[in-house]
């Protein structure tokens, strides 16, 4: 079954084509194809690049809006007509969509609702949704893929945030995302342990621009840092995480901070680059340090700080620890990170390969001999994920019934 991946975001949009009979192992296998389409750095165009198994190109495209590049984009897509399903993560999934599900006009209605909570993403994807019944035909199967469906199993003290109850009946509740990535860390973890993930009490860290843990007990999610949307948890690269809700009332009451102006500075100018004014890319704040800069320097120091505290909690949420893992762009290529947040718990006998830490390996035990605790760094599979579960949604849900009857 070849399955056609989009996995979009605010600035770029990747695309991803397997063939996923016979590949539903831990392991994620080669793309057949895969495409990344950037248009944050390239105004009224947008540059795509294709990789293959023997070449990489790119080429620019002019566009008014970033859907406008799907059409070049399915231009260069192989195996065009042999694909049998389109699976789209889509990042809020609310009450509702508690699991992968086929697309349908209900809940494409149901996605749009969510597009209040989430309206940056939610938005785009449906957008994609229906570029991709017009570009592959109206009979190809879609499925959603909901980033935040592998959260669904959080218990009612981990979701319910303690202010009026009547938050919960508005959907005002912690709902956690990066839970395709989490999915897939954490059972391609217990792969590499040759361990069932039955029998591990994990930590999943997705440490990337946007960061969060989860706390995963039996293979379900049982706690996670983000909330009712991705800005709660850890400090990330240009969002704050938690801060004090008094801050928010304190800037509107005496400085006239608009709900806009808000969300950009606690979105778009806080974390990693709001103090150390260097970037959000923990690798300029790194060099920074190296080249003496204080600001980057405590701008790490709280990054990590937070890190070992919501480290902390999700062990308390868990009642001890199998496994810690690592993922993402930081998580897996920031050997500094990973010392750092792990010497925290040195206490508890958690002991890292220092030769192997170095080395940022990834799908790889890191940890110590000796270590109490399984340290692992794997690279996240997010589209591979999002393939999987369209397989399994495709392959199990019948084609709809037509009104009339018809197939």
């Amino acid at each position: 079954m070849k399955i056609l991946v989009l996995n979009g975001g605010s600035s770029s949009f990747k695309s991803s084509l397997y063939d996923v009979t016979g590949n539903e192992g831990a392991a994620a296998p080669r793309a057949l194809w895969e495409a990344k389409v950037d248009w944050e750095h390239h105004p009224g165009a947008a540059e795509i690049q294709i990789k293959t198994a023997s070449a990489v190109t790119t080429r620019s495209v002019p566009v008014k809006s970033p859907l406008d590049s799907l059409d070049p984009l399915m231009a260069m897509l192989p195996h065009r007509n042999d694909i049998h399903v389109a699976g789209h993560r889509v990042v809020h999934g609310g009450r509702a969509f508690r699991e992968s599900t086929r697309i349908t006009p209900e809940v494409r209605a149901g996605i749009a609702r969510m597009a209040s909570f989430a309206p940056e993403h939610n938005r785009l994807e449906l957008e994609a949704i229906e570029a991709m019944e017009r570009i592959l035909g109206p009979d190809t199967v879609q499925v959603a893929v909901f980033d935040t469906a592998f959260h669904a199993s959080l218990p009612p003290p981990a979701y319910v945030y303690p202010g009026p109850y009547a938050w919960v009946d508005q959907g005002i509740r912690r709902y956690g995302f990066h839970g395709i990535s989490h999915q897939y860390t954490s059972r391609r973890a217990a792969a590499i342990l040759g361990r069932d993930m039955a029998s591990l009490r994990m930590i999943t860290c997705h440490l990337g621009n946007g960061c969060s843990l989860a706390a995963i007990r039996d293979g379900s999610s049982i706690d996670t840092t983000m909330g009712f949307t991705p800005l709660e948890g850890l400090m990330m690269g240009t969002r704050s995480g938690t801060v004090d809700p008094g801050i928010v009332i304190h800037l509107v009451r005496h400085l006239g901070l608009s709900a806009e102006a808000l969300d950009r500075v606690l979105n778009k100018e806080s974390g990693l680059l709001g103090v150390s004014g260097v970037s959000g890319d923990m690798r300029a704040v790194l060099a920074a340090i190296d080249g003496g800069d204080a600001r980057a320097q405590l701008a790490f120091d709280v990054y990590v700080h937070r890190l070992r505290s919501e480290t902390g909690a999700m062990l308390a949420s868990l009642g001890g620890l199998d496994a810690l893992v690592f993922t993402a762009g930081v998580g897996e290529n920031s050997p500094q990170v990973r010392a750092q947040a792990v010497e925290a718990f040195a206490f508890l006998g958690v002991k890292l390969d220092p030769a192997k830490n170095a080395q940022s390996p990834p799908d790889t035990d890191i940890a110590a001999p000796d270590s109490t605790v399984r340290v692992l760094v794997v690279h996240t599979e997010e589209e591979w994920e999002i393939a999987r579960e369209s397989y399994r949604v495709a392959s199990a849900t019948p084609p709809p019934v037509s009104p009339a009857g018809g197939a």
